[in-house]
C-alpha cells in the first residue's frame, strides 16, 4: 500500500474545487434561453387558448420543457410552473373542445 502512495504522481496541495463563475462579475455568463422559451411557451399556449390552436398548445408544452431543463436551480420555479400549467391546460382545453386528432398547419 505505502509503494502505491509513492508512485502516485498527484499532489495532494495543488488540488483546487471547481468554482464555477459569478454572474455579478460577468452578466454575459447568464443564459437567456430559460427566459425565451417560457416567454414562448406562454404567447404559444395563449395562441392555443384563445385560437383554438392545437399545434401552438403542443409547442407551448415543448418551450416549456425547454425553459424547465435549461433553467438553473435558484430560478424561480412558480413562474416556471405556472406556464407549464398554462401550456397543459391549452392543451387539454383544445382537446376537450375538438377531440379529433390535429391536423397538419399547411
Amino acid at each position: 500500500m505505502s509503494s502505491n502512495n509513492m508512485a502516485d504522481p498527484r499532489r495532494l496541495n495543488r488540488i483546487l474545487r471547481y468554482k464555477p463563475p459569478s454572474t455579478e462579475t460577468n452578466p454575459t455568463l447568464e443564459d437567456p434561453t430559460p427566459d425565451y422559451m417560457n416567454l414562448l411557451g406562454m404567447i404559444f399556449s395563449m395562441c392555443g387558448l384563445m385560437l383554438k390552436l392545437k399545434w401552438c398548445a403542443w409547442i407551448a408544452v415543448y418551450c416549456s420543457f425547454i425553459s424547465f431543463a435549461n433553467s438553473r436551480s435558484s430560478e424561480d420555479t412558480k413562474q416556471m410552473m405556472s406556464s407549464f400549467m398554462l401550456s397543459i391546460s391549452a392543451v387539454v382545453m383544445s382537446y376537450l373542445q375538438n377531440p379529433q386528432p390535429m391536423s397538419p398547419p399547411w
